[in-house]
């Protein structure tokens, strides 16, 4: 019997024979040989040099904490610190003093606090001996010391320069210099590349006349280069052309990259995608290439309305209604239909097919993602964990928390939106190889992303010209989407083939089953007239379209009463092929995907059983969640 070696002398074995293999390996003798791997060396593993996108990533660019004045004057008093934390899956207490934690972490973020007196709040609590230099910072401070009437008073002075555009702590240089440096170095603090990315970023708030132009500005840098500058407000300009040339700046000076992305054009009462620039000069070929340079994305789903479509401008599609803010902006202008055409994302995507065939340049050639706008520090885009997006409209059973107007105040009625609108979405989806600020900002750049509207379900979209029915099924059905096409966010080129199209969607884990994918066309036709339409291509529960073509609703489980429903219905997955039917080989297009979930509760149904609250009626009990992929375009020309 042969007797067993003494642990330890099998241990040094280990180590010796994997020093000498390593030293063999890593730098052969002088004079030695090393041999050559095999091919089917070479072959076994597949991954070693595979480069294409592997994951998806889940994560919000757009969250506010107490250095944003419209959130730290109104009574939030969480950090950029407290968000990070909470976003890795921390639990923190809340402004108002409710206990709070994801149901699962995010997998980054973006702080992108206001950049108009960033900091103010902050500045104000901790009696900022800087701040207190100036006479406008001073008064500021005392109001708020004084109690809650002075602070009210000093919320509305603040407005008052805001509205003007007057920045009345301009010659405060090195407090906007502090503050900034704070959110950067909290960002650096909480960055731990591979698990957490926090990406530094900043919005640019600019409202002409009380409407939205907002932009988010996303660096791909670290706090040694974003250090260099101080964020662009709308004190320096509301002309989105001058952010651009901030930008341009920025990377000049620092070899960095940075990138913009607009939200709420509904609120910017048709500013957001107009037809001439904000300066009133037609577009240009220039200014076409240079958004489209500059603005790779659109936030399109957030709590302020769902912007992908409005059932006006796309009449026959059944849910083009979803979350919908279109009675006011922050201003005093009154909405009206003629705004919408130059509001609302998809007829963007087509009215930019239009300018291309003009000017040789799209400049609402955009991909999408969803994000919160929260402004409590508390990135939440569930409905069963709604925590508000302004700390007074955070969890409790005050009736306020429906019935406060948000916008639209001094408007008459039929055009005020209150609290109880207010949606809970969303997230922004990033395909990514790995979580790191190069591979995210890179996708971002690239448009290889998608937004829900705060669900975390799947969705993946390759289009080309050879894939077949069959190809579903494979085994390498990303790499071989990836050889044979583009993904989301590409670029088709002129063929006699009509396009085909791969898709793949899958449910949250934690969450509703999904009731259909559609593929959604927008098109320029021989007179440069614009087109839509709605493909249903894969579907739950055995539905068959009925003759007009629209298939059966899913049907609703959700029980109002105990803010419940079940998986009953639906699917967990989905999968289609699609060959665009009526292509034209001369026509510019666009094709993105919509996957819709089955119903759920709303947060407000929520609300209503937790607080034994009067549930609202003009608000839905239950909503379909969804996502939207980045377009893939089709091109004739080139």
């Amino acid at each position: 019997m042969k007797k067993s070696m003494p642990i330890a002398l099998v241990l040094a074995s280990c180590l010796l024979a994997s020093s000498v293999q390593a030293d063999e390996y890593a730098s052969p003798k002088e004079g030695s040989k090393a041999a050559a791997p095999t091919a089917a060396q070479l072959r076994y593993s597949p991954y070693a040099k595979r480069d294409f996108p592997t994951r998806v990533l889940f994560g919000d660019t757009h969250l506010h904490t107490s250095y944003s004045t419209d959130a730290g004057m109104v009574g939030c008093v969480l950090g950029p610190e407290e968000a990070y934390r909470f976003a890795r899956g921390e639990t923190v207490v809340s402004s108002t003093g409710v206990t709070a934690r994801l149901h699962r972490p995010l997998d980054f973020l973006v702080v992108a606090d206001h950049s108009e007196n960033l900091g103010l709040a902050p500045a104000i609590a901790e009696s900022n001996p800087e701040l207190l230099k100036s006479e406008w910072g001073k008064m500021q401070h005392d109001l708020v010391k004084s109690g809650l009437e002075g602070g009210i008073k000093a919320y509305d002075n603040w407005m008052a320069t805001m509205n003007a555009r007057k920045d009345p702590l301009a010659a405060m240089t090195g407090l906007k210099q502090t503050m900034w440096q704070r959110e950067t170095a909290a960002a650096e603090k909480y960055n731990s590349p591979g698990l957490f990315t926090a990406l530094i970023g900043f919005e640019w708030t600019s409202m002409p006349n009380g409407n939205n132009l907002h932009r988010n500005v996303i660096f791909r840098d670290g706090k040694d280069k974003a250090d260099q500058i101080v964020p662009f407000s709308q004190y320096d300009s509301v002309d989105p052309e001058d952010l651009w040339t901030w930008m341009d700046a920025y990377e000049k000076k620092t070899s960095g990259k940075v990138l913009a992305l607009a939200h709420n054009g509904n609120l910017s009462s048709g500013l957001m995608f107009d037809d001439v620039t904000y300066t009133g000069k037609p577009l240009t070929t220039e200014y076409a290439a240079r958004r489209q340079k500059r603005e790779p994305l659109y936030e399109i789903t957030q709590m302020k309305g769902d912007g992908e479509a409005h059932p006006v401008l796309s009449p026959n599609d059944e849910f083009a209604d979803y979350e919908t803010w279109d009675k006011a902006s922050f201003g005093p202008t009154l909405h009206t239909e003629a705004m919408l055409p130059r509001e609302y994302a998809r007829e963007a995507l087509k009215r930019g097919l239009a300018y291309e065939a003009k000017l040789g340049a799209n400049p609402f050639k955009f991909g999408v993602v969803g994000s919160t706008d929260s402004h409590t520090a508390l990135s939440t885009a569930e409905e069963d964990n709604y925590f508000g997006k302004v700390t007074p409209l955070e969890p409790s059973a005050d009736p306020i928390r429906f019935e406060e107007v948000i916008a639209g105040r001094t408007a008459p009625p039929g055009h005020q939106i209150f609290a109880r609108m207010i949606g809970s979405a969303g997230l922004a989806a990033v395909w990514a190889r790995e979580n790191t600020r190069e591979a995210l900002w890179d996708a971002m750049e690239r448009k290889e992303v998608f937004a829900t509207t705060g669900t975390r379900l799947k969705v993946r979209m390759f289009g080309g010209f050879d894939y077949q029915e069959s190809d579903l099924d494979r085994s390498d059905f990303a790499k071989y989407g990836y050889e044979k096409g583009v993904p989301m966010g590409g670029d088709l080129k002129r063929s006699t083939k009509a396009p085909t199209f791969m898709v793949r969607a899958v449910r949250d884990p934690d969450g509703a089953n999904l009731d259909r994918v559609q593929i959604i066309k927008g098109w320029l036709d021989k007179n440069g007239k614009t087109h839509e339409q709605v493909y249903d291509v894969a579907w739950s529960d055995k539905r068959k379209p009925g003759k007009n073509g629209k298939l059966p609703a899913v049907g609703n489980t959700v029980n109002v009463k105990d803010a419940s429903y079940t998986n009953a219905i639906g699917a967990p997955f989905l999968q289609a092929y699609w060959k665009d039917p009526k292509f034209d080989a001369g026509q510019r297009a666009f094709y993105y995907v919509r996957v819709l979930e089955i119903p759920t509760p709303r947060w407000t149904t929520y609300d209503a059983k937790v607080f034994g609250v009067k549930l609202p009626t003009d608000v839905p009990a239950s909503i379909q969640e969804r996502a939207y992929t980045s377009p893939i375009w089709y091109t004739p020309a080139g």
